[in-house]
């Protein structure tokens, strides 16, 4: 199942396909087949590889990594942090909207889809990508965090001048799988409520622009700015 939702985006699925023979894939997707029959998951299973069909491999310019899909009805679509327009903004989301706007200036928007940010490159990467309902972290330690170490590290061998927004500890225990050489790496307190406000003041929003721009590659849009409202 996971190899075929994974083909249709050509290139990542070039890129990613030797983890597709190997038995922890095999044992992963198996998992998510018994638990369909049982549970609810999310996001739906066409959107479990959403972050890679809005953002091919070749567009990867930033890499922003969550943990888990949200695990509440109708909040997961496949890209870290991001929910479908008309679902309430969750409280993390909610954080990285107010340092949008403390850093540049940015309006704080009306919905919480990240989409327009993905298809400007930026990989909205969970290291588990799937969730059963209302059960968070259901899904850790079943074979997602190998495949998803594997795609930074594939993109750390071979492509150059990324961002990765490391948030949290949980985020900062990829940087192993980095080559700080060649990209750019950020740390921060993830935006959760539970930093109490420790996230606030990074920048990072700013920064990545500033590296993206120095090295002749299109910053990203993050929003609109609040003077044009």
């Amino acid at each position: 199942m996971l190899k075929r939702l994974l083909q249709e985006e050509k290139s990542w699925y070039a890129a990613m396909q030797a983890e597709f023979e190997k038995e922890y894939m095999a044992a992963l997707d198996a998992f998510l087949e018994r638990e369909a029959q049982q549970e609810l998951l999310f996001p739906p299973r066409q959107q479990i590889f959403n972050a890679f069909h809005f953002c091919p491999f070749d567009a990867v310019k930033v890499v922003l990594l969550g943990q888990d899909p949200y695990h509440g009805i109708g909040q997961a679509h496949g890209l870290s942090f991001s929910v479908p327009d008309g679902i309430k903004i969750p409280p993390s989301l909610s954080n990285i909207f107010k340092e949008l706007k403390s850093d540049i200036g940015m309006a704080l928007p009306n919905s919480g889809n990240l989409s327009a940010w993905a298809q400007q490159g930026v990989l909205l990467l969970n290291a588990t990508l799937t969730v059963r309902a209302h059960q968070a972290g259901s899904h850790q330690k079943k074979g997602w965090e190998t495949f998803t170490d594997a795609v930074i590290k594939k993109i750390s061998d071979e492509k150059n001048k990324v961002v990765f927004l490391l948030w949290g500890r949980y985020a900062k225990q990829k940087k192993e799988w980095i080559d700080e050489k060649k990209h750019l790496v950020l740390e921060a307190a993830h935006p959760s409520p539970l930093a109490r406000g420790a996230f606030f003041g990074c920048r990072h929003f700013s920064k990545t622009n500033a590296y993206l721009i120095q090295h002749q590659k299109n910053p990203i849009e993050w929003g609109k700015k609040t003077e044009e409202f």
